[in-house]
């Protein structure tokens, strides 16, 4: 999804940490996860992708993930993945510590949460539904905003519902989806904001597709997008 769709997020994570003294290397071999084929039940195909994610980045320090989806797919569905294979599950397991989403690798591992940005904006923050269910992330990214001089955080009514993209579910569930969407873009612009800020590429795709289908001037960032502003 970023590596496509939305590049300047990991420009901008990688911005974040090299200002933070981190060097960083994109190992070119890397493909997807293997989140898509594992959710529509294509189990031997995520497999296959999985363990050639484990050979790309097994020999990784440390493995920062701008996507809450991406990393709860890694850290808690690839052992299940391998479950009857303990060869495998091992080197899982191994990796599996080493793998952080970009929030809390910087509140949790960096042991920071003033990065120096500025955004003057009025924004919301939205849960993607893997990292703050499956990962619990909540508070971490909310403090990494507070110190962003010039921004107003306002919490949305409710906050921790859905978007409705869920992956393959808004396309086999497009009706749905849409529903979901908009009640998401309702309590949005409830809220008065400029912006929406999010953890997950997947889920500012789908608000802002809902935004712009509705004509509202709402944009959307993701969290490295602003921790990388000046």
């Amino acid at each position: 999804m970023v590596d496509q769709l939305f590049p300047k997020i990991g420009l901008a994570m990688v911005s974040v940490l090299e200002r933070l003294g981190f060097q960083v290397d994109f190992p070119e071999a890397q493909t997807c996860c293997g989140q898509p084929a594992f959710n529509s039940g294509y189990r031997a195909e995520a497999r296959a992708v999985a363990r050639y994610f484990l050979d790309v980045y097994e020999s990784s320090e440390a493995i920062v993930v701008p996507s809450g989806s991406c990393t709860a797919m890694i850290t808690h569905h690839f052992a299940e993945l391998f479950a009857q294979d303990a060869p495998q599950r091992a080197r899982v397991e191994a990796l599996a510590g080493r793998v952080r989403e970009f929030s809390s690798f910087l509140t949790e591992v960096a042991g920071v949460e003033d990065v120096g940005a500025r955004l003057d904006d009025v924004a919301t923050f939205h849960d993607g539904c893997h990292a703050l269910r499956e990962l619990k992330i909540q508070s971490g990214p909310r403090r990494l905003l507070a110190h962003v001089r010039g921004l107003e955080l306002r919490e949305m009514q409710p906050s921790g519902e859905c978007c409705g993209f869920g992956g393959t579910f808004s396309v086999k569930f497009a009706e749905l989806s849409g529903a979901m969407a908009r009640a998401k873009i309702d309590a949005i612009t409830r809220s008065g904001v400029k912006t929406v800020i999010s953890l997950d590429p997947s889920c500012l795709m789908q608000i802002q597709g809902a935004l712009s289908r509705a004509g509202l001037p709402i944009r959307t960032l993701h969290l490295a997008e602003v921790l990388a502003s000046r």
